[in-house]
């Protein structure tokens, strides 16, 4: 199966499906993840603070996969934003990763009280000049966070991830990304199982009218809008119903009957708030 690729403002590109290992214990990482690649995955999410990285490094060197069919994205956590800490912090992942670059390294939380997230996108800067990083981008950015990055360095983010599901699309983020060329890739897309979205009437009669499961739905539904996803599972069979999303398309109607699941006013959020995360 190919799986789509999305282009960067970098000139870069990145595969528009992709397996997030968020919340997957470290003992679970190197089984799934080579459950994940053995199934098609070439896009693997993790993270510094998911506690992990080991275990996706160990799936990497297993899997007999060319370094350069895969697409490798973590983190830089909260506490690492100032001094040259954004430096350590890479080079630590990748000894964990087992690897001599990233291909997307993200500023995980602008942790705004601190007021560093401008020092740490212009380390990013410097580590992807020095080629430990092919991209660089940040997640859960809010429109003033993004406006002050690329004021104060001058360079764009390739990517903005954020929480991004049918009852929490974050509208004005997105548009700011789509004007600014910056790739948004959605977390937690299936809202993290915590409000019935699979027994909305629009998603269900999605689903049923391609023969589908309702995740399948929303995955699809995430895809024709352009959003990077990468759903997480530890169960091969939901691995492989993640992936098999390409063969079907959604109508303009049922796109927007899901679009509609958004009331708008923020109600719809299941995580954490930018602002309140230092």
């Amino acid at each position: 199966m190919t799986i789509p690729a999305v282009e960067l403002n970098d000139g870069n590109s990145i595969p528009q499906l992709g397996y997030g290992v968020f919340k997957v214990p470290a003992d679970e990482t190197e089984r799934t993840v080579s459950q994940a690649l053995e199934i098609g995955y070439r896009h693997i999410d993790t993270a510094a603070i998911y506690g992990n990285e080991a275990g996706v490094g160990a799936a990497i060197a297993s899997s007999g996969i060319p370094r350069d069919e895969l697409f490798i994205t973590t983190k830089l956590w909260n506490d690492r934003h100032h001094g040259g800490e954004p430096r350590a912090a890479i080079g630590e992942s990748l000894d964990k990763l087992g690897l001599d670059r990233v291909d997307l390294y993200l500023v995980h939380w602008p942790t705004p009280a601190k007021d560093d997230y401008v020092h740490a996108f212009a380390k990013l800067i410097e580590l992807r000049d020095a080629g430990l990083t092919r991209s660089i981008g940040v997640s859960n950015f809010l429109v003033p966070h993004l406006e002050r990055v690329v004021s104060e360095t001058g360079v764009t983010p390739a990517i903005n991830q954020i929480e991004l599901h049918p009852a929490y699309q974050q509208r004005d983020v997105v548009a700011w990304a789509t004007d600014h060329g910056v790739r948004i890739e959605s977390w937690g897309p299936l809202g993290q199982g915590k409000y019935d979205l699979f027994g909305t009437p629009a998603v269900a009669d999605a689903a049923a009218a391609h023969g589908v499961t309702p995740a399948q739905a929303v995955l699809r539904w995430h895809l024709q809008k352009g959003i990077i996803v990468f759903p997480k599972s530890v169960r091969a069979e939901r691995l492989r119903e993640n992936l098999d999303v390409f063969g079907f398309t959604l109508t303009d109607a049922e796109i927007a009957a899901i679009d509609a699941l958004d009331p708008l006013d923020g109600s719809g959020r299941v995580g954490s708030h930018p602002d309140d995360v230092n």
